[in-house]
């Protein structure tokens, strides 16, 4: 199964830039979302951006893995 996580856009370098979750930052490449841009919410997979969602899907995403996560315990 696999995962990807919205996170906000803070930053862009050209085809790199600086993904952001509850202050965690990771640097993601944008070669298959060219046209993200500062702002947006990225879906991000393995280190790549693979779609852009809006901010209330981002949210009612994260939503849904905070729940899931706090019924496991692992919060």
């Amino acid at each position: 199964m696999c995962l990807a996580v919205p996170m906000r856009l803070i930053e862009r370098r050209e085809a790199l830039g600086v993904a952001e979750l509850d202050g965690v930052r990771r640097e993601v490449s944008l070669m298959l979302q060219p046209d993200a841009g500062v702002g947006d919410f990225i879906l991000v997979h393995a280190g790549y951006a693979i779609g852009v969602v809006d901010e209330a899907e981002a949210n009612a995403t994260l939503a849904v893995l905070r729940q899931a996560a706090d019924s496991l315990g692992t919060t």
